[in-house]
């Protein structure tokens, strides 16, 4: 169901840095990228964009939905970073889940005057974005870097020959 999706674009923008997973998921909305589909994958179609993906038999979807209200959590997770004081561009989704709710019921009304229910399966998402440093290229230290013996050993015979 609907759920299914959702948990699949969680899926896609975990780890990913804020601005990325926005760009990505308007992409998707677009259908200039896709969602790869890993888990819930019965009856969804094979799709060329999925070979940039490393996924079984390059089943992906486009989640309209699904995409755009991720989207709007995301946004909404910006904001409140802002508000917090915390760098934005530094931002990493490094925590999101996809949690069934209570399912709601409405009715639809059959022949012979029967009743069936209409059920909608809404979910939870909860997600957690973090500050990350930006990474700095790392000073040359004058120790030298580990050697494994057989490289040692091959090194010395080099040596030897000369």
């Amino acid at each position: 169901g609907i759920n299914a999706e959702y948990g699949e674009v969680a899926q896609a923008i975990k780890g990913m840095h804020l601005r990325k997973a926005q760009k990505y998921l308007k992409d998707v909305v677009g259908k200039k990228q896709i969602i790869p589909m890993r888990r819930f994958m019965g009856g969804v179609g094979r799709h060329a964009q999925t070979k940039a993906f490393n996924t079984s038999g390059s089943l992906g979807a486009w989640p309209k939905k699904s995409a755009t209200i991720v989207l709007d959590l995301l946004k909404n997770a910006e904001s409140n970073a802002e508000v917090k004081g915390l760098e934005v561009d530094s931002l990493v989704v490094e925590y999101i889940q996809v949690n069934r709710a209570p399912q709601m019921r409405r009715r639809t009304y059959r022949a012979h005057g029967r009743i069936n229910p209409i059920m909608c399966s809404p979910c939870h998402i909860e997600m957690i974005l973090t500050e990350t440093e930006r990474i700095e290229a790392k000073e040359d230290d004058d120790t030298p870097k580990k050697k494994s013996k057989k490289k040692e050993a091959r090194a010395r015979a080099r040596l030897g020959a000369e």
